[in-house]
């Protein structure tokens, strides 16, 4: 059913594919981002509700809020695996 016709796709006027794989790789770096930020507000509430270390649990906060923006902002990724070692390593040795 398909067979007939020639393919349309790589023909057709208003295909901006750098758009999408633009758009797409946004997604990608927000969703990443979005993650590694969930994570970090876990281990902040683990250190504080669970191990009662609310202080340090608040410096993480703090912190990964201003990572996870700075890395929304300048599309960098390192930074948000950077603070997700650091929110790991409070996790580690707050125990």
């Amino acid at each position: 059913m398909a067979d007939h016709g020639e393919v349309q796709y790589a023909t057709a006027k208003g295909n901006d594919y750098p758009a999408h794989e633009a758009t797409y790789s946004g997604f990608l770096h927000l969703t990443l981002v979005g993650i590694i930020y969930v994570v970090n507000i876990l281990f902040a509430l683990t250190i504080g509700g669970v191990m009662d270390r609310w202080l340090t649990a608040a410096a993480i906060l703090v912190i990964a809020t201003a990572v996870a923006a700075h890395g929304l902002w300048s599309g960098s990724r390192l930074s948000s695996f950077i603070m997700l070692a650091v929110g790991f390593a409070a996790f580690a040795f707050s125990a």
